[in-house]
């Protein structure tokens, strides 16, 4: 995205609609072709990546990859190196698939022990040695709000992989529809024809995101940094993906659809903090697998920042 206009028509479009376009126009200047010099220590610490895609029938597809701290490092401000051999991804996950025909991808670098995260937008490529290169276009820090905090370490096991299970559909079973209802922590991929690819945090109290039946999720959206990338995108172009991590088995959901804003709507029980604004979400394919790697998470709070449902 050109620096001197650093928002696409989706995203003007929904500042404008919640009224803040010059607070949008302010926060603007956090935007950069670069990764900031204080980030590149950041990302060689880091444990987990979210990644978005685009797969060939333009399907977009939210992934975690995991790795020890260094399978993702910043060669400069403006180059990332993923190490492919040390990196988990979900069994068959699109999404290495998906890179090879179309390069743009979001990622999300998110430290959530610290509640620290950083947006990385631009083209992934596979280098001659097997791994891969980001060659990036725009970053730039985002808040903590909404962020529960968890620590995260591989296991080291030494024992013999297996080959985990890949199950895929197009309805929720109640099982995962029980599981994005107790959820706390999603994440989700959008894009736009033209200005690519964004991956996102979102976090709120367990049962913030709404199932509404085996097809349909309802996702509140809280008042934020005002730029609106996520719901711009959707505004634009409605695909997006979303990926859910059950932290206790080592499981990730990975769900592809499409998505539509609701704005004004009722909110006695004070679901959306305030902002009477939501986008529902329909499932088109789901796939749920294995990691293929363990995984030891450490609850250490709940983001301070979180509404509180009245029982209205």
């Amino acid at each position: 995205m050109p620096t001197d206009r650093p928002y696409h028509e989706g995203e003007l479009a929904v500042q404008a609609r919640a009224g803040v376009a010059r607070a949008a126009q302010r926060v603007a200047r956090i935007l950069a072709d670069r990764i900031p010099a204080a980030a590149l220590s950041f990302i060689a610490r880091q444990s987990m990546v979210v990644l978005g895609s685009r797969d060939p029938n333009g399907n977009i597809w939210a992934s975690l990859a995991y790795g020890q701290p260094g399978f993702l490092v910043a060669e400069s401000d403006r180059q990332l190196a993923l190490h492919h051999a040390a990196c988990y991804t979900a069994a068959g996950d699109p999404l290495w698939s998906n890179l090879r025909t179309d390069a743009e991808v979001g990622l999300l670098l998110i430290e959530l022990a610290t509640r620290r995260r950083l947006r990385i937008n631009g083209k992934m490529r596979p280098r001659a040695d097997g791994d891969w290169r980001v060659s990036v276009e725009q970053a730039y820090a985002n808040c903590p709000k909404y962020i529960q905090a968890r620590g995260l370490r591989i296991r080291e096991t030494g024992a013999a992989p297996t080959t985990p299970t890949v199950d895929q559909g197009t309805e929720l079973t109640a099982a995962q529809q029980a599981w994005i209802a107790g959820a706390d922590t999603f994440f989700v991929a959008s894009a736009h024809p033209e200005q690519g690819l964004d991956a996102s945090h979102r976090g709120g109290p367990p049962g913030f995101v709404q199932v509404i039946g085996s097809r349909w999720l309802r996702v509140p959206d809280y008042a934020g940094n005002n730029m609106f990338n996520t719901l711009g995108n959707i505004a634009s172009h409605p695909r997006c993906g979303l990926v859910f991590a059950d932290f206790e088995r080592s499981r990730v959901l990975q769900l592809t659809g499409r998505a539509e804003i609701r704005w004004d709507q009722p909110d006695q029980k004070g679901r959306a903090g305030g902002t009477a604004r939501f986008w529902d979400f329909e499932v088109e394919v789901w796939r749920e697998t294995e990691l293929g790697v363990e995984l030891d998470w450490e609850e250490l709070g709940a983001s301070p920042f979180l509404p509180v449902h009245r029982n209205a």
